[in-house]
């Protein structure tokens, strides 16, 4: 969602702006070119929407982004795409194979009536004026016209006529994703101009213009070499975006175009509305389109990141479902999605497998997966924007300097030239231009580490992020647990009673049972290449019969009017003489044993089932069958057939973690036919079935995942279930894995939607007491986090859990919207919950203020792995493109080395940006005492400190590897608290009084004179002679060598290496210092070579060395004692100071949970109803 206004340019004001810009040397379109909303504004006025020719668009989420777009019109012979308009009899010249590009031109006759739109392209997606809306829309595609399942049929089925093609992509565009690798000029561009370059740059020719040509050459080496490493990096990600995305984006396809002629085409000028074939051979899908005829099995892995073929059906074109708006979602199952792989076809004999285009380009699928990871968010962590914060504090204290530096150089009658030079040094000093790679080192270590363990990362700012999560859900299958599903066993009803279970459902007592031949028949397992296919859960249970499945050959398939049918047997071996119960068979051979597949119904997430019909060889009559969740398959059996322990018997197995599916039966009228069963609906069929009984699959906990859960909770990370699977069955797995304990009791949140005139209501479920009895007044004393919220809370009340289906969640998110942040601070198992579901619950932790980690296998997770704060794909399919992180491993072990890394980086970011900020502060105080004297810091003294110490020292300080387990604790999130503000400005106290003091105790010596070439400090003897001897040497104009300088230059160098180590800290969230071998070695190195400089320095007496080293060891421990009572006091003793220590929580979910702990009436009581109070209404805005 954005806001937009309108504007039209204003000739004054762009004469305005030129003017400046001319006098501030560019300056001015440089900030107009950083701040689009001041370009917009400055340049142009106000206007209404209808007349603007340039927009100013805002988001309206919470990072408030301004865009700048400009207005375009073309001329077309209708309002909209889907106008019901004749275009032909618009032709003057009747020809309806005319082209209508020239629409773009000026009209030359080709139409009779044109009329302009304007319209504006934002991130890949055009938006056209709407008069009655009186704002800009965009089309998505077909659906926009909310045309029905029917009408598709009825109405779009045969084609679009070339003109009208023609019309509509006008509007649409070409079906392309068009991924533009931008040229190395243009990143170029892009890259200097970025604020931080271009200070470099001011920096740079000012350090010329004093003629410091070392230091400045040396920043220019290091830019030169930062900006080609960017460079390669964001060329090489769009290169590889680019080949993703144009592997298999423009082919041939047939298309339709009206009186069955069929002619081949470019993808690229499909238009929603077209009619493509699709060939039997399977093909990538160029576009979003939707099945009218045939069926087709799809490999949806770049989507889905589920490698596992989908079988697609054909739109149904009567019944209740026909008379629907088609919608992609809810008819996802007949959609075939751009990128998906087509792998083989299914048809009629003469007939072809036809879809009708519904989205094009951008607007498909994949295109909006393409454009979130072009134009993604940005980072929003509250350590850069404190950053930015704490560079604005430098900024002031620059300002400082900057007129201290004027007046300090006025007073003492100093040329104008080196008072401008002079002062807009001071500027350079505070703010280090090499901030930013030094803060991006530490960041960089990481990533190497992390690729060292299996993880790799395509959004290395995110490791900071994974420093803060407090909360992680996890997808359950395939990540908490195996990803397949092994046979446990089958347990038939017989007599409206269960059987005991049977583990061996492929011995010869059940071959011929009608139990089995629903698991030989009742899945959509297809044969690709000889090999059998489809859904693990499919494979298993057909495996598990021994039955063998045959597909008709294309050939076959040609030779017959109806369907060729899916063929099912048992093995040859399996022929037994007596059925069960004694009945004598008819089978003699496992060719009269053949079962036909005639027509399937997917499997839908939305009715949690699936249906076939079959035939066996030889009889008159059809069979259906259904396979689905068990409260659903026997809502649809006729009640008699259903055993009465069917509940308990479900809740048993569920509770131990069995994944449960119900099996049933029903036998169809004779006088069905097969073409009439191809267009009956499944609610014809799918009612009045026979109960056969359950087939009880195991889900195996994977080995790590309980040990990892127990780390992670006992690190203060909260973790949830966020899964597709039945509510008990999760539960269960929750048991299993310690993510609920065993003393802690299960709320499950049943909430149905309103009806009739009964409101939406929820039904509190607790589905055991805790194992443990808690009296009334046992107390345990709870941390919320950090250690400061400490309250007496019953052990009671918190020791529950909510348990929230998907359907639930949807209800009380519409219906009670004031209970959904204290559903969620205490729900911990989300089960049925669709895609779309979990990218919702990420959000709704967000908003409560917790750092999200979101772990997935792929499988419908893509929307949350990319909207969490930290998404950690178990896939290394195409779809973990849009993950932050993928791991190598399987498993969830991945988690807490990404946590332990992601709090060592944000550490190491703080320690450098609190090094940084001091070396700058210290090197500010050393020039700002050497000012006074008019001198300053030589050109290799600079040189010296940033290259040989700062930037050294910087490096190493990042290496320090993470520490071995996750702490209670987490790292300070926050540059502007508290702690962190005092110990550095006890640091930069602590520098400032021993500087001062080395400054003023060096001008009391008895030695201590004005310093000439001629003078010899270190040879007291002979310097009483040094005046009288006549001997001619350069003098130093810019005063750098004298006896200020050379002790300020020593007690600041060795500064930087005493607060290096000070800020360099180890455990709880990095390795110790001391293990830290490089850093170890380049400070010896530097102090030795301190110690030994010469650089632009004079010679000084011994006795003065021997007190400076004294200072400098004072120096370095005042330093260590002041961080060292800092970290043990300083929170405690700023709390009593500013009296805080009963301040309430910053963050939501604290707050909300202060308040739950107060409220008597939560959780709710068993069986308790809540009813919604009214209605919600909802309001929609455009663009």
């Amino acid at each position: 969602m954005q806001e937009v206004w309108g504007y039209q340019p204003c000739l004054w004001k762009m004469i305005l702006v030129g003017v400046g810009a001319v006098c501030s040397g560019g300056l001015l379109l440089l900030l107009l070119y950083w701040l689009p909303e001041w370009g917009v504004k400055g340049t142009c006025t106000h206007t209404s929407l209808r007349d603007a020719q340039t927009l100013l668009l805002r988001t309206t989420d919470e990072f408030k982004q301004w865009f700048r777009a400009k207005v375009h019109v073309m001329l077309v012979p209708g309002k909209k795409p889907f106008d019901s308009m004749d275009l032909q009899s618009q032709l003057l010249n009747g020809d309806g194979d005319h082209s209508i590009s020239a629409v773009h031109k000026e009209h030359h006759g080709k139409f009779a009536h044109v009329q302009p739109i304007h319209y504006f392209t934002h991130h890949s997606t055009k938006y056209f004026w709407n008069d009655v809306m009186q704002n800009f829309e965009f089309y998505k595609g077909l659906e926009d016209v909310k045309v029905s399942c029917a009408s598709i049929h009825s109405d779009h089925s045969s084609g679009l006529s070339k003109t009208l093609q023609e019309y509509r992509m006008l509007f649409f565009g070409e079906n392309e994703i068009a991924v533009r690798v931008p040229s190395l000029f243009k990143l170029l561009i892009k890259e200097v101009l970025n604020p931080f370059y271009i200070f470099q740059l001011f920096s740079v020719i000012l350090w010329s213009a004093e003629d410091y040509y070392y230091y400045a050459t040396a920043i220019v080496f290091m830019s030169v070499i930062s900006i080609a490493t960017s460079l390669y990096t964001i060329k090489k990600q769009y290169v590889m975006l680019h080949d993703m995305v144009a592997a298999h984006s423009v082919l041939r396809v047939s298309v339709c175009r009206g009186n069955k002629d069929i002619e081949q085409a470019m993808s690229t000028e499909l238009v929603p509305g077209d009619v493509i074939i699709i060939p039997a051979n399977g093909m990538i899908m160029p576009c979003d389109a939707v099945l009218i005829h045939g069926t087709c099995i799809v490999n949806e892995s770049m989507l889905t990141g589920e490698s596992v073929p989908v079988t697609k059906t054909n739109l149904p074109s009567s019944d209740e479902e026909a008379a629907r708006s088609y919608d992609m979602e809810e008819h996802k199952r007949h959609t075939l999605f751009c990128g998906t792989q087509v792998i083989q076809t299914r048809f009629y004999a003469g007939e072809l497998v036809k879809a009708v285009v519904v989205r094009t380009g951008f607007s498909t699928e994949k295109g909006q997966l393409v454009r979130s990871i072009l134009y993604p968010k940005p980072t929003d962590f509250k350590l850069y924007r404190d950053a930015y914060l704490f560079l604005l504090c430098l900024v002031g204290v620059a300002g400082i300097g900057f007129i201290y530096t004027i007046v300090l150089s006025i007073m003492n009658k100093v040329p104008a030239k080196t008072i401008i030079i002079e002062s807009l040094d001071i500027i350079t000093i505070t703010v280090p231009p090499a901030l930013p790679a030094a803060m991006t080192a530490g960041i960089v270590y990481a990533q190497r580490r992390l690729k060292r363990v299996g993880i790799f990362c395509i959004s290395p700012q995110r490791i900071n992020m994974c420093g803060q999560l407090n909360l992680v859900c996890f997808d359950k299958t395939g990540t908490l647990t195996e990803d397949g599903l092994d046979m446990w066993a089958i347990q038939r009803a017989e007599d409206g009673s269960f059987s005991p279970p049977e583990s061996d459902a492929a011995k010869e007592s059940l071959v011929n049972s009608t139990f089995v031949v629903g698991m030989a028949t009742c899945h959509s397992l297809t044969k690709i290449e000889g090999e059998l296919s489809g859904d693990p859960l499919d494979l298993k249970m057909f495996s598990a019969t021994g039955w063998i499945l045959e597909e008709p050959t294309e050939e076959e398939t040609a030779l017959h009017n109806p369907i060729m049918p899916t063929v099912v047997r048992p093995p040859k071996h399996n022929v037994p003489e007596t059925g069960n119960r004694g009945k004598q068979l008819a089978w003699l051979s496992p060719k009269s044993c053949e079962i036909g597949i005639v027509r399937q119904f997917p499997f839908s997430s939305a009715l949690q089932r699936m249906s076939v019909v079959v035939r066996k060889l030889g009889e008159k009559h059809m069979d259906a069958y259904l396979k689905g969740a068990p409260e659903v398959v026997a809502s649809l059996c006729k009640q008699h057939t259903v055993p009465q322990s069917f509940t308990e018997t479900l809740e048993t197995y569920t509770r131990q973690g069995f994944r449960v599916i119900a099996l049933a039966h029903r036998q169809l009228e004779s006088k069905l036919s097969w073409h009439k069963v191809q267009n009956l609906s499944r609610d014809l069929i799918e009612t009045n079935m026979e109960f056969l009984g359950l087939i009880i699959m195991q889900n195996k906990i994977k080995e790590e995942t309980a040990g990892v859960l127990r780390e992670l909770r006992q690190a203060n990370i909260r973790t949830l279930m966020v899964t597709g699977d039945n509510m008990l069955t999760a539960i269960s797995v929750a048991r299993n894995c310690g993510m609920v304990r065993a003393h802690e009791r299960v709320i499950i949140a049943d909430a149905v939607p309103p009806k009739d005139l009964n409101p939406a209501s929820i039904t509190w479920h607790y589905t055991e007491n805790p194992s443990q009895t808690i009296k009334d007044n046992q107390t345990v004393k709870i941390n919320l986090e950090e250690g400061v919220y400490d309250k007496q809370v019953t052990l009671q009340e918190q020791s529950y859990h909510f348990a929230v289906s998907g359907r639930a969640f949807a209800v009380i998110t519409e219906h009670f919207p004031q209970l959904v942040q204290k559903l969620v601070l205490r729900a911990t198992v989300f089960a049925r919950m669709a895609p779309d579901q979990k990218t919702q619950l990420v959000e709704v932790m967000q908003s409560i203020d917790y750092t999200v980690g979101m772990c997935g296998d792929g499988a419908n997770d893509c929307g949350a792995l990319k909207r969490a704060h930290s998404g950690i794909s178990l896939s290394e399919l195409e779809a973990s493109v849009a993950s932050p992180f993928t791991s190598s491993t399987s498993n969830i072990s991945c988690v807490p080395n990404l946590i332990r890394e992601g709090r060592a980086a944000l550490i190491t970011s703080f320690c450098v940006f609190k090094f940084m900020a001091l070396y700058s502060i210290i090197q500010y105080l050393s020039v700002t005492l050497l000012y006074s004297i008019l001198s300053n810091l030589g050109d290799f003294q600079f040189l010296f400190i940033d290259i040989a110490i700062i930037l050294i020292i910087a490096f190493t300080m990042s290496l320090n590897p993470a520490w071995k387990e996750l702490v209670w604790r987490r790292p300070p999130s926050s540059l502007i608290s508290g702690p962190l503000l005092c110990s550095v400005l006890t640091q930069i106290l602590t520098c400032l009084v021993f500087q001062v003091l080395a400054f003023l105790l060096v001008r009391q010596q008895s030695w201590y004179e004005m310093w000439t070439p001629q003078s010899d400090a270190c040879n007291v003897s002979s310097s009483s002679f040094s005046h009288s001897l006549n001997v001619t040497t350069p003098h130093d104009h810019k005063n750098i060598r004298n006896y200020e300088n050379t002790t300020l230059f020593y007690v600041s160098s060795f500064q930087y290496l005493a607060v290096a180590i000070v800020f360099s800290k180890g455990k709880p969230f990095r390795q110790p210092s001391y293990k830290n071998c490089k850093t170890h070695l380049v400070l010896l190195a530097q102090m030795l070579f301190c110690c030994s400089a010469s650089t632009q320095i004079v010679c000084v007496p011994h006795d003065w060395r021997v007190t400076l080293v004294i200072i400098v060891i004072v120096n370095a421990a005042v330093s260590f004692m002041l961080e060292v009572a800092n970290d043990c006091w300083g929170s405690s003793f700023l709390s009593w100071l500013f009296c805080q220590r009963n301040k309430p929580p910053k963050v939501r979910y604290m707050h909300l949970a202060l308040e739950l702990q107060d409220d008597a009436d939560w959780p709710p009581k068993p069986y308790s109803v809540t009813c919604a109070r009214e209605p919600q209404s909802h309001i929609s805005a455009p663009l």
